[in-house]
């Protein structure tokens, strides 16, 4: 008798498809942790035993998605993943046309810079360069923003998809910090700002003390395919920016957007 593959799938998942998505997690787990870990911290993470996270170690060690610390015997990502994700980013242009821009902004202010797109109705940081202050910043790129909360994301919801910015606001606004704007009427009434004057803050809004200031970046349709922003304690970048903070980061951003072709 034959089996109907889409009925049988339909029933209970492939023992393949499990193990595989236990052997990504592990991957997914492994890259975000800032220090080597334990097998045994890995096990109790992903809710599996240590037997057979072991064996997707090796596994995926073999393959140089995971290194073992030789003398401590704990896991942490492989040097392939690092490969693989720097190709990945070369194929974004916004990357590699606006690094030496954001080099160029970092140098002139002092301060932190990001740069962020829209990938899969996320909001995720592409690139990260560090300030020549005290403060580092652990953001990585990878990381995912929040729209109504990040200086970045109010650019994207002013420029951006008018579908994106109403559903948005419809929803539930998480309150990360007292002063994080929670009413959808408030959020709106903030885009119509940022769209006005082209550029965003979101001062104490994420993180009590922090502050960042956005620009959009547009290709050569005039569409929005990117957001650079300097972040900063708010003792440097305060609620209400400089003048010439604005004028830096609303400059870098204009000067990317003409190496994407787009003409003012």
């Amino acid at each position: 008798m034959k089996t109907d593959p889409n009925t049988a799938s339909a029933k209970a998942p492939a023992a393949g498809t499990s193990t595989l998505d236990l052997a990504l997690r592990a991957v997914e787990y492994l890259a975000l942790q800032s220090r080597p870990v334990a097998l045994a911290q890995i096990a109790e993470a992903l809710s599996a035993s240590k037997a057979t996270i072991y064996r997707h170690l090796v596994t995926l060690q073999r393959h140089g998605f995971v290194r073992q610390d030789n003398d401590t015997g704990r896991y942490d990502a492989g040097v392939k993943l690092m490969v693989l994700g720097e190709a990945l980013r070369q194929r974004f242009d916004i990357v590699s046309a606006a690094r030496e821009e954001l080099m160029n902004l970092r140098d002139r202010t002092g301060q932190a810079v990001t740069l962020c797109a829209v990938i899969d109705e996320e909001l995720i940081v592409l690139e990260l360069i560090q300030g020549r202050t005290m403060i580092e910043f652990a953001m990585r790129p990878g990381t995912r923003l929040a729209f109504h909360a990040s200086a970045h994301g109010k650019t994207w919801l002013a420029f951006g998809s008018p579908e994106r910015t109403k559903k948005i606001a419809a929803g539930e606004l998480k309150a990360w910090t007292p002063t994080t704007i929670v009413s959808g009427d408030d959020l709106l009434a903030e885009i119509a700002i940022v769209r006005e004057r082209g550029w965003a803050t979101a001062p104490d809004q994420v993180i009590t003390g922090v502050n960042t200031l956005a620009a959009p970046v547009f290709d050569h349709r005039k569409m929005l395919v990117g957001s650079i922003a300097l972040v900063g304690a708010t003792q440097f970048i305060p609620p209400v920016p400089d003048a010439e903070q604005i004028r830096e980061v609303v400059g870098s951003a204009a000067r990317i957007s003409r190496g994407l072709t787009w003409q003012d």
